[in-house]
């Protein structure tokens, strides 16, 4: 028995969870941009059994809806920042794109199903920063296992992947539902080089609180290397636009002393 398998444990809702597990597995994959505006977290580009080995590389981020992300080294170290989130747009480009027109999802409706989660996403502009793969933001809107609305039922081939074995578990003291996922020919990753599941099985956690992917690891012999882990710090905290300047603009710093020049 695996790390993963050991450390599951009964729904906490008590029974309040919808009779299909897929169903509700699929909706919370659907359900991120509704969950959160703000998120502080830990992320790793590797799967791990149970807890990242120490040692292991890793960045810290904190992420702002929409578009504003700020990454350190465990030493503190910028990695990166977003430094254009309030650039505006010329006329030429709202005049010429379709998509400028989109309102971000959270200022749209989706329909929504069993236990308050989304069944069905309407047209928005979605997407989410990213750094290093498209895995980082795959991870943060996992959308990509479920699909924007449920299969038809004549059509059952058509959902991304299948689905089994889905369990309520403890990941970094969030509940958070892992379950075995395999894609099928439908399965249309965010980034085509970078998917959050590869051929064949894998095992994938998604955080019950926000709908984001914080675990994925490849089941598979010659894969199973692949996959990554993220650990949820905080959610909807006050974010400050100097936190995502690389420079700042607009505070000072109250510890300095400022000195004042008198002439002679």
């Amino acid at each position: 028995m695996s790390a993963w398998d050991s450390r599951r444990r009964p729904d906490p809702a008590g029974g309040a969870s919808p009779s299909d597990p897929t169903a509700m597995f699929r909706s919370l994959c659907r359900s991120s941009p509704w969950k959160w505006q703000s998120l502080r977290f830990e992320y790793w580009d590797e799967p791990f059994d149970a807890a990242p080995a120490p040692g292991a590389s890793l960045v810290r981020a904190w992420l702002r809806r929409p578009g504003a992300l700020r990454l350190e080294s465990p030493e503190g170290l910028v990695l990166h920042s977003t430094t254009g989130i309030n650039d505006s747009r010329d006329g030429l480009y709202v005049s010429s794109t379709r998509k400028s027109w989109l309102l971000p999802p959270h200022l749209v409706s989706p329909v929504y199903g069993a236990a308050g989660l989304v069944k069905r996403r309407p047209e928005a502009a979605y997407g989410e920063p990213g750094f290093g793969n498209g895995r980082f933001s795959a991870a943060l809107d996992p959308v990509e296992l479920a699909g924007n609305s449920p299969a038809p039922l004549e059509f059952p081939g058509s959902n991304p992947v299948q689905v089994e074995d889905v369990r309520t578990v403890d990941h970094e003291g969030r509940s958070a539902l892992e379950t075995v996922v395999a894609p099928t020919p439908a399965y249309q990753p965010w980034d085509p080089a970078a998917p959050l599941c590869l051929a064949g099985r894998s095992l994938v956690r998604v955080d019950l609180g926000t709908g984001v992917c914080v675990a994925s690891r490849s089941l598979e012999h010659t894969t199973e290397g692949y996959g990554h882990w993220l650990r949820i710090l905080g959610v909807d905290e006050y974010m400050l636009d100097d936190l995502f300047l690389a420079e700042s603009m607009n505070l000072t710093d109250v510890r300095r002393h400022i000195s004042w020049d008198v002439p002679a």
